[in-house]
């Protein structure tokens, strides 16, 4: 855990920073305050202040419910976050329930994979949509999970659908908190 915390990244909501907040949508749950702009700071020590609205921190960390021929797959088509031409981006913290964190490993991995195909409707987009997840629950904060996605202005409706796809699927029943900030890049 502690090489973890060295490789925390921390997504600042404030009034300026490299990226335009277009859109702050609460889809189930508590949301965000609003913010106009977006920075995304790789240091843990970032604190909410009187300049901030809000501060979400985490980790980058291994593929957890991804299994070898799913592995094979996302590396033949490596995810590069910061290619020029994703002007757009959405970043969309979640929190699962507690009925999901009760479940075991293969119990969840079986709701992502199998039951919700988390994995196949994502790898579909994988040529037009870059993606990080970023672990968040292990170190405390308010959602379980900050995912980070880039794309070009040609891809944004390509991004609506996986999104809608994604929340169609069994998994998301245990999502009790979920926000979909919009971005563009200044």
């Amino acid at each position: 855990m502690e090489s973890d915390l060295k490789n925390i990244t921390s997504f600042v909501g404030q009034s300026y920073g490299p990226w335009s907040v277009l859109s702050i949508k609460t889809i189930v749950g508590k949301g965000l305050s609003l913010s106009s702009s977006m920075d995304i700071v790789k240091d843990i020590s970032v604190e909410k202040s009187e300049n901030t609205n809000w501060v979400l921190k985490g980790f980058t960390s291994n593929l957890r419910y991804t299994n070898r021929p799913e592995k094979i797959v996302l590396d033949q088509q490596p995810s590069v976050l910061g290619k020029p031409e994703n002007t757009f981006a959405a970043f969309i913290p979640i929190k699962k329930n507690a009925e999901w964190w009760l479940l075991t490993q293969d119990e969840r991995r079986k709701i992502m994979a199998e039951n919700s195909k988390h994995i196949e409707i994502g790898t579909k987009y994988l040529s037009a949509i870059s993606r990080q997840l970023f672990h968040s629950r292990d170190i405390g904060e308010e959602f379980d999970f900050l995912t980070w996605f880039e794309f070009s202005p040609n891809n944004r409706e390509r991004f609506d659908e996986l999104i809608f796809l994604l929340r169609k699927t069994e998994e998301w029943k245990y999502v009790e908190r979920e926000v979909d900030v919009r971005l563009k890049k200044k």
